[in-house]
């Protein structure tokens, strides 16, 4: 069999997984490192987190012997899972799962520390994480080729226990896009026959899929084909509905929005990488180039030889209807639908500083800002070839002025507040709120830049000795 290096840098986490191995072993049990950590130190990258699997021990006896050594969080308990705090440890037991109702909702799991290697391996969802290292020997069990699937990038499921949880086509989904694969035909014909059992899975779940997508993906227009291929764009006719839908040839000269949104993604996908995006924000300027032009459908009609898509960006709907079909946080759904609602903004754009000033205010309302904003346009005018790539030059014009104005990454900050107004002698009052909401108005439209003018301005408009507004 062949051996696997494990090159673990943290002294902490090399000594852990001795400290388990030695404990597992003394009490007659064999110690398995599984799942994508596998598939990744397969794959040449050191993996970030560790599952292991333990045979031979029950799961009660293997829980004491881990709580003498280290903090455990049983919250997995009824799924086999054992996690150490404060280490990328998860300690699991070999289960058995058994249909007692709908798929993804009635299942009976139970721990089985006597199953065969073979049939735990089995029992996973793709061949490439069906693999296993044994941590004694660190040798490589691969029954079924997943080794050699990985390596040519085919995405296979590991045998018919794979439709025991439809949430494993959505796994799927994100899984071709992250490691770039390529579905082999009798995974895309399983997934099919599934489809049915889509509307049995908690939404939670469906999230937790999706935004591994839009968080992790490499290429995630290949995820996008995949739920194409497999009928599971059917579950969300936003998206459905892009196909086919017509662009003007002179500006979209790659096709309908179906494909203009394929190669959004991939470039929102580049740019994050690029600007070595957090993981929020990488899922924030992923989600937004699906979503920017799900209102297009809707508001596409031919005018002569043109195609015109008028209000496409105020959809705002049909962004949260699709976004909620997710499951995406509300937080989460407010930001996408902010960007995806001001991505034409620099059409518009003729040089003014209020425009920018209130662009600013309007995202920072929907906490984000212009300098994500330019992200997902630079996105969207690179998801276009032949056209060049890159930021269009109003808005390389309107970040200049943005920069300038020191509100690139936030709305511009008040400067009237209520401690002024009580200086200049009002008393506290209701009034106080409405006045400084004018006051931030008149701001942004350019009448004031200091607090001498503001309060100029405050003194022209509002009447000292009746201390209100008159």
């Amino acid at each position: 069999m062949k051996k696997i290096q494990l090159p673990i840098d943290d002294e902490r986490l090399t000594k852990a997984l001795q400290v388990v191995m030695e404990l597992v072993q003394d009490a007659g049990g064999r110690v398995f490192l599984v799942g994508g950590s596998v598939r990744d130190l397969v794959g040449g990258h050191p993996p970030k987190d560790l599952d292991l699997e333990v045979y031979g021990l029950q799961p009660q006896h293997l829980i004491a012997l881990l709580s003498g050594s280290f903090e455990v969080d049983l919250v997995g308990q009824s799924f086999g899972i054992i996690k150490l705090q404060g280490l990328p440890i998860d300690v699991a037991i070999p289960c058995r799962r058994s249909q007692v109702g709908e798929r993804a909702q009635g299942f009976a799991i139970d721990s089985d520390p006597f199953l065969a290697y073979q049939e735990a391996a089995a029992r996973r969802d793709f061949t490439m994480n069906a693999m296993s290292i044994d941590l004694a020997t660190m040798e490589l069990f691969d029954p079924y080729h997943g080794a050699a699937d990985l390596e040519r990038g085919i995405l296979r499921h590991t045998s018919l226990h794979f439709a025991d949880d439809p949430l494993r086509v959505l796994r799927g989904f994100q899984l071709v896009s992250r490691l770039q694969l390529t579905p082999h035909p009798s995974t895309v014909n399983l997934c099919q026959e599934l489809y049915p059992h889509y509307q049995t899975l908690p939404l939670e779940r469906i999230w937790g899929e999706w935004y591994k997508w839009a968080t992790k993906s490499v290429q995630p227009s290949l995820g996008l084909l995949f739920l194409k291929a497999c009928g599971w764009r059917e579950a969300y006719p936003e998206l459905n509905a892009l196909e086919g839908c017509p662009q003007d040839s002179r500006w979209h000269p790659e096709g309908d929005v179906w494909t203009h949104t394929l190669l959004v993604t991939d470039e929102a996908a580049k740019i994050a990488e690029r600007d070595k995006l957090s993981e929020s924000n990488r899922g924030l300027l992923v989600l937004s180039a699906l979503c920017h032009d799900l209102g297009k459908p809707e508001t596409t009609v031919s005018e002569g030889d043109r195609i015109r898509s008028h209000g496409h960006a105020n959809t705002l709907d049909t962004f949260e209807r699709f976004l909620t079909r997710l499951g995406t946080p509300a937080a989460l759904r407010r930001q996408v639908i902010t960007l995806c609602q001001h991505h034409l903004t620099h059409c518009d754009f003729e040089g003014s500083t209020r425009h920018i000033r209130r662009l600013a205010a309007q995202l920072g309302s929907g906490n984000t800002d212009i300098t994500m904003l330019s992200r997902l346009i630079e996105a969207d005018h690179s998801g276009r070839p032949p056209l060049p790539k890159g930021l269009p030059d109003r808005m390389s014009r309107m970040m200049a002025i943005a920069d300038n104005l020191l509100v690139m990454d936030s709305a511009p900050r008040p400067i009237l507040l209520g401690r002024h107004l009580l200086e200049l002698g009002l008393h506290p009052g209701p009034y106080i709120g409405e006045i400084l909401r004018a006051a931030y108005e008149a701001q942004l439209d350019g009448q004031f830049e200091t607090l001498d003018c503001a309060e100029d301005w405050f003194r022209t408009r509002y009447n000292l000795q009746q201390r209100q507004p008159p």
